[in-house]
């Protein structure tokens, strides 16, 4: 019988003991295998990363929620990149827009013909370059999420939880990687209501544990002391769309008390004719307010060298010819309470006889309604058909998120706030004045950061890891404005690196 020499011996024990010491039974598990999809319609090449739709329930209701989910991997290192969660706003809009019209992995050509199916383009500035990324249909009966419920910013905070719990659970290779929350416009309630939600989780010791690191909203809803007319106020100044003599006018009318008196009501009409023809997500595009993109009740036409001043040399696909549903109701404030919807805002006007301006999402209604597109995606016969954004009855019942903010900040979670500098929606007016009202000493005083060596907007830094950004020439959906600047602030930011 032979023996192996004792040094060999020694040699095979030394790497047992390696393997052992880097097994993670996670790891042993997989991403569902029926949750795979393996190609899209519109498509004909071949996915740089693997992704993933499905449905996760949650009960504890009669009936139970769905909430669906579209899941890319990185296409760099999934095993390590971190895992971000993407939530439009509305409230009541589907992520599918960050997915087709924003920073998903495809660019969407629209059909030669109305109703032609598009054609799918890899995206070279898509966010899963550097990044997992969780496209989350929120709260249930937004997109292909169903059943429709009435619910309140306190309610989808603790599902959209839940639905995180589980979906690590469903995917275990992931409980490790760095986690971040991102969204847009009414995200501006649901990312830090979510955070605050799963800190809460962590420290009453959830399973399985989230490994959030931070959060980042983009012309985001923060609260009425910072949303509404005093930032639409100074934007509209400050961007030439009133006079100085007006803007001395409506000085006092800010102030919600006085907004009543005959003179204010005056002045708020005089600014309103002077915007009311602007595209309120991106002053510098054009808007139609027909049915027809062709046509448009516009009295006069801005020269076409003013369009191209938010246009970004690298867009692979234009800017949507008119844009509505993502964004929170113009000259809004934040309250609690319920909170009117853009479509029953757009319902409400077509019942007078009037549109919403800037309202066309063909491309995505197109896709996503397609009967094998919903097969490829599994979403599910019992989901309504795709829409933007749907009637939600949704109360806002946590009040400014400032607390948040300064609560989340305070504990360790660095926090991105970034705008669009030409959305007239959100203002980055307001924005810049509540990151600065969170009284943190600026380290990192305001200047321009830079895209291929060109200013592509202003950042200041604060203490506790929050910094806020501008996109220069961007609107209220900076990734679809701004691509290119978009990836390289969203990577740096995740990597820890200066923007």
């Amino acid at each position: 019988m032979a023996f192996l020499p004792t040094q060999h011996i020694f040699i095979l024990w030394a790497l047992f003991i390696i393997v052992l010491q880097s097994y993670n039974p996670t790891l042993v598990k997989a991403a569902p295998k029926s949750s795979l999809v393996t190609k899209l319609p519109g498509f004909n090449g071949t996915f740089p990363s693997k992704h993933y739709s499905g449905y996760v329930k949650l009960n504890g209701t009669k009936p139970s929620k769905n909430l669906f989910y579209y899941f890319v991997e990185s296409e760099r290192n999934p095993g390590k990149d971190p895992v971000v969660l993407w939530l439009n706003g509305g409230p009541g809009c589907s992520s599918f827009d960050g997915f087709v019209y924003e920073h998903g992995p495809f660019n969407f050509e629209k059909g030669k013909k109305k109703g032609d199916l598009p054609s799918l383009h890899l995206n070279p500035y898509s966010w899963s370059k550097v990044s997992n990324i969780i496209y989350l249909d929120s709260p249930s009966g937004v997109g292909f999420s169903y059943p429709l419920l009435p619910t309140n910013s306190s309610q989808t905070a603790t599902d959209s939880h839940a639905f995180l719990l589980k979906w690590l659970e469903l995917f275990p290779e992931f409980q490790a990687n760095p986690f971040y929350l991102s969204g847009e416009s009414f995200a501006g309630i649901y990312v830090p209501t979510l955070a605050a939600e799963i800190d809460n989780g962590i420290r009453n010791g959830a399973k399985p544990k989230i490994n959030l690191k931070g959060y980042m909203v983009g012309n985001g809803v923060t609260g009425s002391d910072f949303d509404g007319d005093s930032s639409l106020l100074s934007f509209v100044h400050g961007m030439a769309i009133i006079p100085d003599q007006l803007y001395k006018e409506a000085e006092s009318c800010v102030n919600i008390s006085n907004q009543e008196e005959n003179k204010c009501q005056t002045t708020w009409s005089k600014i309103g004719s002077a915007t009311e023809e602007l595209n309120i997500y991106d002053i510098l595009e054009p808007c139609y307010h027909s049915q027809n993109p062709e046509q448009s009740n516009t009295t006069s036409s801005p020269m076409k060298s003013f369009y191209e001043l938010g246009k970004s040399n690298n867009r692979a696909m234009p800017v949507r010819n008119r844009m509505f549903g993502r964004a929170w109701p113009y000259r809004a404030h934040v309250k609690d309470g319920k909170v009117p919807t853009w479509q029953q805002l757009h319902e409400s006007r077509l019942l007078h006889g009037l549109s919403v301006p800037c309202f066309d999402d063909e491309v995505a209604n197109t896709y996503l309604n397609d009967a094998r597109v919903r097969k490829a995606i599994h979403a599910s016969p019992k989901a309504q058909n795709w829409s933007l954004c749907v009637g939600l009855d949704y109360y806002q019942d946590l009040g400014s998120m400032i607390p948040f903010h300064k609560n989340l900040t305070a504990k360790g979670y660095k926090a991105l706030i970034y705008s669009g500098d030409h959305d007239m929606c959100v203002p980055y007016t307001g924005t810049e004045r509540w990151t600065a009202s969170m009284g943190y000493e600026i380290v990192d005083e305001w200047r321009p950061w830079f895209t291929d060596n060109q200013v592509a907007g202003f950042l200041q830094g604060y203490a506790h890891n929050l910094t806020f950004l501008t996109i220069k020439g961007a609107g209220h959906t900076v990734p679809e404005y701004k691509p290119s600047e978009s990836l390289h602030f969203y990577d740096n930011w995740l990597q820890g690196n200066k923007i």
